[in-house]
């Protein structure tokens, strides 16, 4: 298990995952939990990353940071999906290996896996065919990131690892329309539409694609399980494995929303991939799985949504 009063360093503690990982690190007694923020320190550069940890000295690193967004989001600014994550991963990284971090956690995203992988997806179909192409600059950042991780432990020993998490929601997700995941937008459009009195709610894509949701707590929960467990090469898919169709998850968050209201399909818009669900059975042998069921989780979700409004802190 790592040190609960050593100094850990969360990249990204602003973002979904991060804001959850402090939460979760605070609870469970962890007394030196070290963040900062893109004003004081921009992760792509490599020189003033290095500074960085020179002075604060972490002993653990959970690298959550990057530039995320939503199908339409990638697809429309792929240059910097891959750039800027491909230079954060790069120098924290780094960084770590270069002042002796004892561990390291790396973040990816179940987009690394091929377009027409079988179903559920296992570790092993990484790099087994075509990406999607909707998301490829940002799979193919995310990639370099599990082999960076994985070089770096077999050239020089370090205990670097990384995890792949599902589709993700929760409190402190990006509520934009254009940028966001689809949870978050589903769920503001249909906020949105109630305000106006509206009698229809559009949902981009034809609704059949298939889609697996994790709460973002269960993940913060799943990677300090695995900070404390697993120490190896391979990455590790974290999820629910269970997946419903994005017509099936509209539905649910219009019947939390704004019930009864008609839904219209964009078929313009792009599905990304047909199904994308995840073997999870390697992370539930190590004895975690996840405990927030869907609608419970999307009930908490338009409550903090609700909350933040009112407060002025909701990310658009």
């Amino acid at each position: 298990m790592i040190n609960r009063s050593a100094p850990v360093f969360i990249a990204g503690h602003r973002g979904l995952v991060g804001s959850a990982l402090v939460r979760r690190l605070t609870a469970d007694g962890f007394t030196d939990v070290q963040t900062v923020g893109r004003k004081d320190l921009d992760l792509r550069d490599q020189a003033a990353v290095d500074a960085w940890f020179e002075v604060q000295q972490p002993r653990y690193v959970f690298l959550v940071a990057g530039t995320v967004g939503g199908v339409y989001a990638n697809s429309i600014r792929p240059a910097e999906f891959l750039y800027d994550n491909l230079m954060i991963h790069g120098t924290v990284v780094q960084a770590a290996h270069r002042i002796g971090v004892k561990k390291l956690l790396y973040l990816g995203s179940s987009c690394i896996y091929p377009r027409h992988a079988d179903q559920p997806i296992t570790e092993e179909a990484l790099l087994s065919g075509p990406l999607e192409p909707t998301n490829e600059g940002y799979a193919l950042a995310k990639i370099a990131g599990i082999k960076l991780c994985e070089t770096y432990r077999r050239q020089y020993g370090d205990d670097f690892i990384s995890a792949m998490p599902t589709n993700l929601y929760g409190p402190g997700d990006n509520f934009d329309l254009e940028g966001g995941h689809v949870v978050p937008a589903l769920m503001r459009r249909f906020h949105e539409a109630r305000l106006a009195g509206e009698d229809s709610v559009a949902v981009w894509g034809t609704g059949t694609a298939r889609r697996e949701f994790l709460h973002v707590d269960d993940l913060a929960d799943a990677c300090l399980h695995l900070m404390d467990h697993y120490s190896a090469a391979g990455h590790i898919n974290v999820g629910t494995g269970i997946d419903l169709t994005i017509r099936e998850l509209a539905e649910a968050i219009r019947d939390l929303v704004y019930p009864g209201v008609k839904l219209e399909f964009d078929s313009s818009k792009p599905d990304g991939m047909p199904r994308k669900v995840l073997d999870v059975s390697r992370l539930s042998e190590m004895g975690w799985s996840a405990s927030t069921p869907l609608v419970e989780g999307l009930t908490a979700t338009y409550d903090w949504f609700l909350e933040a409004g009112r407060r002025g802190d909701l990310r658009l």
